[in-house]
This record gives C-alpha cells, structure tokens and sequence, in this order.
C-alpha cells in the first residue's frame, strides 16, 4: 500500500507526539530520581520534592500524560480523518 502525502504528515505528527510525552516520562521517572538529594531542598507542603514527587506527584504526571495523549489524538484523528465513527 503506498501511503499518500496524508499519512505520512499523520504518522510523522503521531511520532513526535509520542516522543515528546515519552520525554515528559522518562524526566518524572528517572531525572527527579536520580537528582533526589538535591530535589530535597525544595519544600513542598511540608515535603520534600522528591518524596512528593514518588509519592503523588509522578502518579499525577503520568496520568496528565494519557489523558493529553488521547485527547491530542482523537483530534488529530478528527482531522485526518481517520477518526472512529460514533454508532
């Protein structure tokens, strides 16, 4: 199937996407880890950063990050028009 000029913009704009929130959770995971004892320096209610962040703000993050994704999606499905019909 040769893939037309359409999908190709689609598909690139569906990478980069996912590259960028790919990005935003590998710096929760293991950027705030790794940089901890620093991060611990910073008061946040109370707590310190990094334990916020293991705690409750990671959770937070990763769930900001499914709900962007498929809504970033379902409009560039709209607008390729690739979308899912609604029966």
């Amino acid at each position: 199937m040769q893939l037309t000029d359409k999908h190709r913009e689609y598909w690139s704009r569906n990478l980069r996407l996912t590259a960028i929130l790919l990005g935003i959770w590998f710096v929760v995971t293991f950027v705030v880890i790794y940089f901890a004892r620093e991060l611990n320096e910073i008061v946040i209610l109370g707590f310190p950063f990094a334990f916020y962040m293991g705690a409750q703000g990671a959770l937070i993050i990763y769930v900001l990050v499914i709900w962007y994704y498929a809504r970033r999606m379902n409009q560039l499905d709209q607008e390729y028009g690739v979308h899912e019909g609604e029966d």
